[in-house]
C-alpha cells in the first residue's frame, strides 16, 4: 500500500514538472500540445475510491493550472475525466479480472487500452479547448486543437506505456 502511494506521488510530481517544463513549450502546427499528465487519471484502478480519484486529478489539475497559467482549465478538465473514468473503464475490462486490476497494455490488451486511452484522452481534449475557446466562432482552430492533441497525446502514452511493459 505505501509502495504504491510513494509510486503515485512521484509520478505526480514528475507528470506536473515535465508537463510545465518540457510539454508546455511543443505546439506542432500552431494546434498540437501533448497533455500527457492525464495519463495519471487513467491509471488509477479499477476499485479505487472515488474520492481519492477526484480530489488526486483535481490537485494536478490545479498543479498544471498553476505552472502553464491556465486558470482552471486543467483541474475542471482533469476533474471532469475524474467522475467519468471508473464508468469508461468498466466496458474494458475483461469480465473474469481482478477486482484492483490496474489499467495498462499488459491487464487490458493492447486494443482495449488503445480504445481506453483515445477516448478518455478525446473526452479530456474537448472539454479543455472548448473552456479555453468558451466560444465556437473559430470552429475549425478548435477542432484542428483538440483532434491534434488528442493524436499528440495518445502516442505519447502508448509510447510510455510500452516502456513501462517492457
Amino acid at each position: 500500500m505505501t509502495i504504491d502511494l510513494l509510486q503515485r506521488v512521484v509520478a505526480f510530481v514528475v507528470l506536473v514538472v515535465v508537463q510545465a517544463l518540457v510539454l508546455n513549450h511543443i505546439h506542432l502546427f500552431g494546434v498540437a500540445t501533448p497533455l500527457f499528465y492525464v495519463y495519471f487519471v487513467l491509471l488509477f484502478r479499477r476499485n479505487h475510491p472515488k474520492w481519492i480519484i477526484l480530489l488526486t486529478s483535481f490537485l494536478l489539475g490545479l498543479c498544471i493550472d498553476v505552472f502553464s497559467n491556465t486558470p482552471g482549465l486543467a483541474a475542471a478538465s482533469t476533474t471532469f475525466i475524474a467522475v467519468l473514468q471508473p464508468y469508461i473503464l468498466e466496458p474494458f475490462i475483461p469480465r473474469d479480472s481482478d477486482e484492483n486490476l490496474k489499467p495498462g497494455m499488459r491487464t487490458l490488451g493492447i486494443g482495449r487500452f488503445v480504445y481506453y486511452t483515445v477516448f478518455m484522452v478525446f473526452l479530456y481534449n474537448i472539454v479543455f479547448f472548448s473552456l479555453e475557446a468558451f466560444n465556437f466562432f473559430n470552429w475549425l482552430q478548435w477542432l484542428l486543437c483538440i483532434c491534434g492533441s488528442t493524436l499528440l497525446t495518445v502516442v505519447l502514452i502508448l509510447v510510455v506505456e510500452n516502456l513501462r511493459r517492457s
